[in-house]
């Protein structure tokens, strides 16, 4: 197994889940930050939002986003892949209903049209699991392999 691929491997470990980052996006090169709960499937992000948010809006205008948590990196091409209801949805929707399942029919109305689906296509990004570091070319599909101790002192 290459270093790429055991690096897709601890990406479905760390983030198949319902998983918080801070995204950034921004609009007129003004940066906006948030949190928002995403879930890692096959070499992407998935964000369930609003076409209407201001998020979805600015991505709209500029797709190239960024995201953190913790020491967690990433920098992508992010998508409104639209409802959730659409066909080509359907394998995704499946995902997300059961990573967000305490949450996701309490919050979202898929009965709005604006209901929509956010994925993020990732160029970049850095990552750790278990005393290793991961430095990911997404585009390139290369990663570095480093020792790596998360030893950072956070306040809360």
């Amino acid at each position: 197994m290459t270093e790429y691929e055991n690096s897709l491997n601890i990406l479905e470990v760390l983030f198949a889940k319902d998983y918080q980052f801070a995204l950034a996006t921004s609009n007129d090169n003004i940066p906006s930050v948030r949190f928002v709960d995403t879930f890692y499937d096959n070499g992407a992000f998935y964000i369930v939002s609003y076409a209407k948010s201001q998020k979805a809006q600015e991505i709209e205008k500029n797709n190239k986003i960024s995201m953190c948590s913790k020491l967690y990196r990433f920098t992508g091409i992010a998508h409104n892949i639209g409802h959730p209801l659409l066909e080509k949805n359907y394998v995704i929707r499946e995902k997300l209903i059961k990573a967000f399942e305490p949450w996701y029919f309490k919050h979202n109305n898929e009965n709005d049209e604006n209901m929509c689906y956010i994925k993020i296509e990732l160029k970049n990004g850095f990552f750790y699991k278990d005393g290793t570091g991961y430095k990911v070319d997404f585009e390139n599909r290369q990663a570095e392999e480093f020792p790596f101790t998360f030893d950072i002192v956070t306040v809360d």
